[in-house]
């Protein structure tokens, strides 16, 4: 039987939660448990590829207890955290209570609405595979009924998309978009000919892609304009009911499609200090990503507020490099504490950011400069291929998208689950 030092939980197989399992891995002075709501990990910068009928989802989806697979001190928890009970060291989550020495909080966040509840209700978000396979299913099911539609406020409706937020993901989704609307509308939907669709770009800031360079912001936006996509700046949404976008300059867009890539909130944990819970829900934690108020627990990742590095005195970008450097050095840190040795603060190694415009387009910013065109088209597949957790998974991802980018025409558009209307489930309207 072997024995174990220190039980540790972690809470989110993301970026941040997987890196730190890889630092702890067959140490048999660490007792793992991963507690996660799904039974795998996935890839998020990949979801619009999945929403649009581009890859399928197993493409950048592995699940956790075949990733964990002869790591002797690792296993798998599924369950949703209810609350954290620091007194007691243990979690509470909706299958069970588990104890532990350290806890590790890597939950990331989860869409935000800024409180409007029609559009919570109503919108479409990008957030999780569910969430980019019932959009998939969406507009696909859309186009059917755009078919079939003879009174033309309903066309005009089925006709519209509107995407809010013009960060990464809005951009890459709109770019997506147009390209299958131009490569594959008039192929698969012969039937339609007196209307075209309209992809709208709505971000309530002065520009596209706000946290890159101003080179990266023009060519997202001469790339979009050149496609088709309309953009409005400058632009908030307000609401959005009856089949109607209400934005902060007073026009209606009808529409049956909103997607929202317009914000995120840090996922609510339970159980803390109010004085730990921070700005936009973030948890406050010091330069060892310690929570504030406690000892042994710790936020790594998208849901952490960390001011002590003073090249990022408000906190870090919610990215993916920041979650997997915050993940690997607190597995180094938890070494040391347990082997009683100084422990490392942390600090962000900038090593740019990329975002994905059209077919063969792409912008890069790097600490030291910026391209874009092909070459920035190839390093984003490249950089994008590395986290994806198998080989079988990136290889059928490579095989995809040379496939589905050589031809213009990739075949997963197929419509799997019901729509529902109000909390109930309807027969797709297809008859």
């Amino acid at each position: 039987m072997e024995q174990y030092i220190k039980k540790v939980v972690i809470v989110g197989g993301g970026f941040a939660g997987v890196n730190l399992i890889k630092k702890l891995t067959n140490d048999p002075r660490f007792q793992v448990t991963l507690v996660d709501k799904n039974n795998y990990h996935f890839f998020p910068p990949l979801l619009y590829q999945v929403s649009t009928a581009f890859i399928e989802n197993s493409n950048i989806s592995y699940p956790f207890r075949r990733m964990f697979q002869h790591r002797r001190n690792i296993r798998f928890h599924i369950g949703s955290l209810i609350k954290v009970n620091s007194e007691e060291n243990t979690i509470e989550t909706d299958t069970g209570i588990l104890p532990y020495d350290y806890l590790v909080l890597s939950l990331g966040t989860e869409t935000n609405y800024f409180g409007m509840e029609n559009v919570k209700q109503n919108a479409l978000s990008m957030k999780t595979i569910r969430d980019a396979l019932k959009l998939r299913d969406h507009l696909l099911l859309n186009m059917e009924k755009a078919v079939r539609a003879v009174n033309k406020f309903e066309k005009t409706k089925y006709f519209n998309i509107v995407i809010a937020g013009g960060g990464p993901t809005g951009v890459e989704i709109a770019g997506m978009l147009a390209e299958m609307v131009h490569s594959i509308g008039a192929k698969d939907y012969p039937e339609i000919t007196d209307r075209k669709v309209n992809i709208i770009l709505i971000d309530a800031s002065p520009s596209l892609l706000g946290p890159m360079s101003k080179k990266s912001q023009e060519e997202a936006a001469n790339v979009l304009t050149k496609l088709g996509v309309q953009i409005k700046l400058n632009t908030p949404v307000k609401d959005y009911k009856d089949g109607k976008v209400l934005l902060g300059n007073g026009e209606t867009i009808p529409t049956n499609s909103l997607i929202w890539t317009s914000g995120v909130i840090a996922c609510e944990v339970k159980g803390l200090a109010p004085e730990a819970i921070g700005r936009g829900r973030r948890i406050i934690v010091d330069e060892y990503n310690t929570v504030h108020s406690t000892q042994n627990v710790f936020a790594i990742g998208d849901i952490c507020l960390q001011t002590s590095d003073e090249h990022y005195p408000g906190g870090h970008p919610q990215l993916a490099q920041v979650a997997i450097q915050q993940g690997d050095l607190l597995g180094e840190n938890l070494k040391k504490m347990v082997e009683n040795k100084p422990l490392r603060a942390f600090h962000y190694k900038n090593k740019g950011s990329m975002a994905i415009i059209a077919k063969y387009k792409a912008v890069v910013d790097l600490p030291k400069g910026f391209f874009k065109g092909f070459f920035a088209w190839l390093v984003w597949l490249f950089i994008h291929l590395i986290p994806i957790a198998s080989f079988r998974n990136k290889f059928t991802l490579m095989f995809n998208w040379f496939f589905a980018f050589a031809t213009n025409d990739p075949t997963l558009r197929l419509i799997i689950s019901k729509e529902k209307k109000k909390g109930e489930e309807v027969k797709k309207e297809l008859t």
